[in-house]
């Protein structure tokens, strides 16, 4: 009996170590198989194109922009007679500001100087004579004034020379013909000293007289400033006779101040 078991678990032993063996054979050929190859059906020479390589889009041109205008510095308003408020705005660029107001009234004095020789005698005299003048327009100026003379008579032949003294009023008138170039015309009033002569002896002699002496010429005005300039003026005098108080003819050096 013991025999036969052993011979049984015997048989059972190899039984079981066939079965294990043919198991384990089997799936080291199914672990170890590889896959049929498959054959190339494209046809000769053709190579397979290769995948595109990924594009990275171009970067945007920036487009200019133009820069905004510069900003002027705000002007500080200051009174202007141009305008109603008394504010003068800031121009703007590329805008020519606009001409300076018309000065209408200004300071006009004089100083002249006279000689001539007539009737035997030599007449040298000096005036003086501040205006105040009005610009009708810029070219046209009008005024009043007042004057003074001083006049200095020598005799020929010799003898005592005769002085005299004259106040006067006066009304001018200068018009611009070019540029600084100007026509002047005045006519004037004074009582003045003057020369009369004794028909008798022949005697001259300083007598009260009043004097009308009608002046015209030409002159020409230098300007130093905006509102200070000078003139030098040559007129005629139409009253060239003994009752003259200035001479033939006058020279007048004058300043002009705008007011």
């Amino acid at each position: 009996m013991n025999a036969l078991h052993r011979s049984l678990f015997t048989v059972f032993l190899v039984g079981a170590g066939f079965l294990t063996a043919s198991a384990a054979f089997a799936q080291r050929t199914d672990s170890t198989s590889t896959v049929k190859p498959q054959l190339n059906t494209a046809p000769p020479g053709a190579a397979p194109r290769p995948a595109p390589a990924p594009t990275t889009p171009a970067p945007r041109q920036a487009v200019p922009v133009p820069a905004p205008p510069p900003v002027d510095e705000p002007v500080q308003a200051r009174p202007s007679t141009s305008s109603p408020s008394g504010l003068e705005l800031p121009q703007r660029p590329g805008v020519a500001a606009p001409p300076p107001p018309l000065r209408k009234y200004f300071l006009y004095s004089n100083f002249g100087l006279g000689f001539s020789s007539v009737y035997g005698f030599t007449q040298f005299s000096v005036s003086a004579s501040p205006a105040i003048g009005y610009r009708v327009t810029e070219r046209l100026s009008i005024g009043p004034g007042i004057s003074y003379s001083y006049n200095s008579y020598s005799i020929s032949g010799g003898g005592e020379g005769i002085h005299t003294n004259s106040f006067g009023v006066k009304a001018f008138a200068q018009f611009t013909v070019f540029d600084q170039f100007f026509l002047h015309g005045e006519y004037e009033v004074t009582k003045a000293e003057v020369l009369f002569q004794d028909i008798n002896t022949g005697t001259l002699f300083p007598g009260k007289l009043t004097v009308r002496t009608p002046l015209a010429g030409a002159g020409y005005r230098q300007r130093f400033s905006e509102r200070f300039a000078a003139d030098i003026v040559l007129l005629y005098n139409f009253n060239d006779g003994l009752d003259d108080i200035y001479g033939q003819p006058v020279i007048r050096f004058s300043f002009l101040y705008d007011l």
